[in-house]
Formats: C-alpha cells, sequence, structure tokens
C-alpha cells in the first residue's frame, strides 16, 4: 500500500514539474481544481448507489488524486504536504473516538460525537453555532446542517406543525412578491421546506435526490411511448402519458 501512495505522490510530483511537467497540471491552481474535487465525490456517491465496487473503486482513486493533486500544490507554496494531511485526519479520528483510542470506554453517541466536535471548533475560536458550516456545500445540504445547528440551542419546532404553516406561508408570500423579491422569496420557500422535511425525520438530500430519480426514469418512460414525439404532444396528452407511467409502475 506505501508503495502505491509514493508511486501516485511521485506521478503527481513529475506532472507539476516545472520543466518536464505537464502543461495543463501546471497552469491549475486549488481555485480552479475546486470543482473537479466536488466533482469525483459526487461520482463516489453515484458508485455507490448504483452499487458498482468496479466503478467505485476507480472513482475514489480519482477522488484521492484530488487530495494528492491539493497537497502538492500546497508543498510547492511552502504550506503543508500529503504527510500532513494524513497525520492530520489520524489525529483528528483519534480525538473523536476516545472510547477506542483514549481508554474512556463507552459507546459513540451522537450527543458525544457533536460534543466533541463543538471541542474542536471552540479551539478554533469558532463560538457560533453557525461556525464551521462550509460555504461551498451545496445549498440544500447545507440549509440543512445550519438548522439542525439552531435545533442544537433549542432553535427548532417542537413538531411538524409550525414548518408546515411556514410553508404556507412562504408560499403565499413568493405569490404575491414584486419581481425583484421574487427570488429572495423562493429561496425562503426552500428553506422552509427543508426545516419541514427535515422535521419528519428525513434527510432533504436524500429525498430530492431519490424525487429526482423518480422523475427521470418517469420521463424516460413517457419518452419511450410517445415513440420520439413527445415534445409535439399538447400539454394535455403528455400528462396523459404521465399518469400511464405512474399506473404502469404500480401495476
Amino acid at each position: 500500500m506505501t508503495d502505491q501512495i509514493t508511486r501516485l505522490l511521485s506521478i503527481m510530483a513529475r506532472l507539476r514539474d516545472p520543466s518536464t511537467g505537464c502543461e495543463w497540471d501546471l497552469a491549475q491552481s486549488f481555485t480552479s481544481i475546486a470543482p473537479y474535487t466536488v466533482e469525483e465525490a459526487y461520482e463516489v456517491a453515484d458508485a455507490i448507489e448504483r452499487d458498482d465496487m468496479a466503478d467505485l473503486k476507480g472513482e475514489l482513486g480519482d477522488l484521492l488524486l484530488q487530495v494528492v493533486f491539493h497537497s502538492r500544490m500546497a508543498e510547492e507554496a511552502g504550506h503543508f504536504q500529503f504527510s500532513d494531511v494524513a497525520a492530520s485526519i489520524s489525529e483528528k479520528m483519534e480525538n473523536r473516538h476516545p472510547h477506542i483510542f483514549g481508554g474512556e470506554g463507552g459507546q459513540m453517541e451522537e450527543r458525544r460525537w457533536e460534543a466533541l466536535k463543538e471541542k474542536e471548533r471552540a479551539a478554533k475560536g469558532e463560538n457560533s453555532a453557525m461556525d464551521g458550516v462550509a460555504s461551498a456545500l451545496p445549498a440544500l445540504l447545507r440549509a440543512e446542517k445550519l438548522q439542525k445547528r439552531a435545533a442544537r440551542t433549542g432553535f427548532d419546532w417542537p413538531d411538524a406543525n409550525g414548518p408546515s404553516a411556514k410553508v404556507r406561508e412562504e408560499m403565499l408570500e413568493l405569490a404575491e412578491a414584486s419581481d425583484e423579491d421574487k427570488a429572495e422569496e423562493a429561496g425562503d420557500l426552500l428553506f422552509a421546506a427543508v426545516n419541514l422535511v427535515r422535521a419528519y425525520g428525513i434527510a432533504p438530500e436524500d429525498a430530492l435526490r431519490q424525487a429526482n430519480v423518480k422523475f427521470e426514469r418517469r420521463f424516460r418512460a413517457m419518452e419511450e411511448k410517445a415513440a420520439g414525439e413527445f415534445a409535439s404532444l399538447l400539454i394535455d396528452q403528455q400528462e396523459s402519458l404521465w399518469q400511464d407511467v405512474k399506473l404502469d409502475e404500480k401495476a
């Protein structure tokens, strides 16, 4: 294993060599590579969802390359190197599992896990409950995390009735908003919807991913039924196909 890590680090060092390296790799920066890093993480998730272990192996390799790429650029700039990255996460995992590595015993429960992470944030000078929620997260996931952080301080509805009423309120405000305010009101509605879904104990990101898969599957089935003529159909005819597809799934 060590030999393969060393091999990968050597490959990246050669690609970034100022004299003999690859022009494309040399032209990259943290900022230009970041979108690829996010993309590779999603491709890992996609392989897992498809239960494709062969593809997962390759996608994990692509994601590892992103870590190596960022680490190499950081080393060139004198910030840190790959071994520092590995040491950092090793120390974090040991500190977050004192019942395994610290001899404290017991089990890792969610409250204990969160307490350990809050201690880490405090050590970084992060005092707000909102600190540490990455701004680059997908908006839906970030909304959920912000709401969970607020909930830990007691700022949350006791049941689904509150967020349900809030969704209805935001729908009305969006309908009545001026053109310049519509985007803001649309955001408020989506944020309220996340809160409502969360109140039912459902992860909004997972729920929407499943809805996307279902919509895509049904749309493709409609296109197949229309034999290439779907776009030319009237909306009532398209709706009829939609209902047919739903009935087919139930059958």
